[in-house]
C-alpha cells in the first residue's frame, strides 16, 4: 500500500475497525474512506455496489460485522447468521466486481470445531462440530473464509483472511447483556467497586481457558499482513494471537488485582462455560515476521482508562 492509496475500512466505529484507522493514521496513511451504518447498510447489495462503483477503493479492511457474546449469540441466532453473510457476500463481490487490489477478511477463532486440538492450528477448519451457542456467528465467518478463497481461485484476486483470537480494547461493547467476557468483567468490577459491594459474580465455572489479544495488536498485524504478503503467501488464512491462554478465574483475579477490589468473586455454575479452550497456533503468522507487543496486564489497564474517560466525557 502507498500512503496515497485509496483505502476502505469497514466498521470504522467497532472495536477492530477503529484499532485499524488508527494505525493506518499513525502510518500516514493519508486517503482514508469510510462510511457509518446510517450512511451506508452493508447488508444492502445495491448500495454496496454503488459505492464501490462511486469510490474505487485500492484496498478494504472488511471489519464491519454483527459481534456479540454467549447470550447475544444464543438469543439471536438468525441475525447474527444473516447479517454477517449480507454483509461478506456484499463487500467481497464488489471488491471482486471493481478491482480491489487486495481485501483483508476478519474471521474469528469460534470458527473452530468445539473440541478441536489445542492449540488451533489453520488446518483444523471443518474437522469437528461447532460450538452450539455461536454455531450460527461461526458459520457465516467460515462462508467469509471461503468466499474469499474461492475468490481468489476463481477470479485470481488477492483477497486474505485472519482469525483473532477473543479481542478488547478501546471501542470494546461493556453492555453486560451482549459483552465479551473481559470488558463486561472490567464493568463489573469497576461497579462493584464505586458500589463497595461485597462480590463480583461470574458466569459459569470460570474454569474455560482465553486466549485475550490487545485490539491494537491485531491492527498492528492487519496492517502488518496487508503491507507485505499476498494470499498465496499466507494460505487459506492465519490465526492471529499471542499463543498464550488463562483460565476465566485467573482473568478475573487479575482485574481483581488492578481495580484493588476487596470483595469475593462468586461462580454461577448455572450459567453456560461455553467452548472449555480456545488457543491458537499463532506459529504461521510467528514465520510471517509478527508478534504481539502489549502485556494482558497493560491492555487491561489501558482499556480501564478508556473505559473511565468516555464515562466521564
Amino acid at each position: 500500500m502507498e500512503n496515497n492509496s485509496k483505502i476502505y475500512v469497514a466498521g470504522h466505529r467497532g472495536l477492530v475497525g477503529s484499532a485499524i484507522m488508527r494505525k493506518l493514521e499513525s502510518k500516514e496513511y493519508s486517503n482514508l474512506i469510510y462510511r457509518t451504518h446510517k450512511e451506508l447498510d452493508l447488508t444492502d447489495q445495491k448500495a454496496v455496489n454503488d459505492f464501490f462503483e462511486q469510490e474505487k477503493p485500492d484496498y478494504v479492511f472488511l471489519a464491519a460485522a454483527k459481534v456479540g457474546g454467549i447470550l447475544a449469540n444464543s438469543t439471536y441466532p438468525a441475525e447474527f447468521i444473516y447479517d454477517n453473510l449480507m454483509i461478506e457476500t456484499n463487500v467481497i463481490h464488489a471488491a471482486y466486481k471493481n478491482n480491489v487490489k487486495k481485501l483483508l477478511f476478519l474471521g474469528s477463532s469460534c470458527i473452530y470445531p468445539k473440541h478441536a486440538p489445542q492449540p488451533m492450528k489453520e488446518e483444523y477448519l471443518l474437522t469437528g462440530e461447532l460450538e452450539p451457542t455461536n454455531e450460527a456467528y461461526a458459520i457465516a465467518k467460515i462462508a467469509g473464509i471461503k468466499l474469499c478463497k474461492y475468490y481468489n481461485q476463481q477470479y485470481g484476486t488477492n483477497f486474505i483472511s485472519v482469525m483473532p483470537t477473543n479481542l478488547y480494547g478501546p471501542n470494546d461493547n461493556f453492555d453486560l447483556k451482549t459483552s465479551h467476557v473481559l470488558p463486561a468483567l472490567i464493568r463489573k468490577f469497576h461497579e462493584a467497586k464505586i458500589n463497595k459491594e461485597p462480590e463480583v459474580v461470574v458466569w459459569g465455572t470460570g474454569k474455560p481457558r482465553r486466549e485475550f489479544l490487545h485490539v491494537d495488536d491485531m491492527a498492528d498485524a492487519c496492517v502488518y499482513l496487508m503491507e507485505n504478503f499476498d494470499a498465496q503467501e499466507i494460505g487459506e488464512f492465519v490465526n492471529v494471537g499471542v499463543g498464550e491462554d488463562i483460565s476465566i478465574s485467573e482473568l478475573a483475579e487479575i482485574i481483581k488485582k488492578i481495580f484493588g477490589f476487596e470483595g469475593e468473586i462468586v461462580y454461577n455454575n448455572s450459567r453456560p462455560d461455553g467452548t472449555p479452550q480456545k488457543l491458537l497456533d499463532v506459529t504461521r503468522l510467528n514465520e510471517l515476521g509478527w508478534n504481539p507487543k502489549i502485556s494482558l496486564e497493560n491492555g487491561i489497564k489501558n482499556t480501564y482508562r478508556w473505559y473511565m474517560d468516555i464515562k466521564h466525557d
